[in-house]
Formats: C-alpha cells, structure tokens, sequence
C-alpha cells in the first residue's frame, strides 16, 4: 500500500503543460526580452524561467520570432497585416507598407492598445525590447522577404521614419499632422520610405 505522505509529496522537475503554462512563458520571456534583449535570450532560457522545458515553449509558440511578438501583446501580428505588401515586391513597397501602417494605426478599436505599446518606448526595458527586438523578429525579415539590399541597414532607416511618424501623429499629435488625412500622408512619406528601401546607400 502506498505511504499517504509519499502520494502527497509534490512532484520535483518542470512544470507539465498546465493551464497556466502559456501565461508562465510569455511572462518569462518579457521579462528575458526586455532585460537582456533579443539576441541574448534563447529559447532555453525562456523556458528555464517559466519552469518548463524548451521544446514547450516551441510547442506553444512556434519560433523565438513567433514568441518575440506573441510577448508584445500587440492586437494583429504585424507579419501577417505586412504579407500582402511584402509580396508585391520591393517597387512600390514603400507606399503598400505606409497603407498597411497607417490602416492598422488609425482603426480606433486597435489605436489604444497600440498607443500603449508606443507609451513603452520612453522607458529603458521597453526601448530594447522594441528597438532590437521588433527590428529583428519583424522588420529584418520583411527587408529580407522584399528581397533588397542590405536589408540590416535599411530596415532601421524605414524604422527611425515609422517610429518618428508613430511620435508625432498619435502620441504628441502634432498638427497637421495628426489631423491629415492618411492617403496626404502617404504622398508626403512614401517617397522617404522608399529611398531607404531601395535608394543608394553611402558606401
């Protein structure tokens, strides 16, 4: 017969694949994204912290870049919303993304949540987790998908003229800006955002 106390010992080890296991990740992996950025994180030691062994984290959530934005909590994977305009190629690709941009940022039932992802940004953590991060689960491979040129150095630029966007028309609301009507802003930007897409490059 079985000790009572030894049935009731908990068991020692990982955690199985409990309800709350899902949360427990993402948790881990905020917390590892923000404090030691995108490239040192793994995926081992996301799971490590959430108590679980790798290959559930994979079992949840697919890649590390899969994780990286499933973490952000954004409303609408941005990987997903940019396809259709990565998969017309790179000329033109800078207006099709500023329409995609402009279509998710401007849908009022999606604008709060992403304004307080925007908020984050000001602060140390959220700063590496958006810079590093969504450059390198997001943006890199987007350029990589267009099939440009140096794609490590252009996508930043394409970042620095969305994020300045980003600051002056939903966070400061700076007029006109914040007020112009989105097909003015894509005339005015796209041109910008194409020449970093495919324009010359210094060097």
């Amino acid at each position: 017969m079985t000790d009572p106390a030894t049935r009731a010992a908990p068991r020692r080890g990982r955690r199985p694949g409990a309800p709350d296991t899902r949360a427990a990740i993402l948790a881990a992996a905020r917390e590892l994204f923000a404090g030691q950025g995108y490239a040192g994180t793994s995926v081992r030691a996301i799971g490590a912290a959430a108590g679980v062994d790798a290959s559930l984290v994979h079992h949840y959530f697919g890649t590390k870049d899969d994780l990286f934005v499933a973490a952000l909590e954004l409303p609408l994977d941005p990987r997903v919303a940019l396809a259709p305009a990565v998969a017309a190629g790179p000329d033109g690709a800078g207006e099709r993304v500023l329409r995609v941009f402009l279509s998710v940022w401007d849908d009022p039932d999606l604008q709060v949540r992403l304004l307080g992802l925007a908020r984050s940004m000001l602060d140390p953590a959220g700063q590496r987790l958006l810079s590093e991060g969504f450059l390198t689960a997001v943006l890199r491979p987007v350029g990589i998908a267009l099939g440009i040129e140096r794609p490590d150095v252009r996508m930043p630029l394409v970042a620095s003229q969305v994020m300045g966007l980003i600051l002056v028309r939903y966070l400061l609301r700076v007029e006109p800006i914040a007020s112009m009507p989105a097909e003015d802003v894509v005339t005015i930007y796209a041109p910008t955002v194409q020449r970093y897409l495919t324009g010359p490059l210094p060097g």
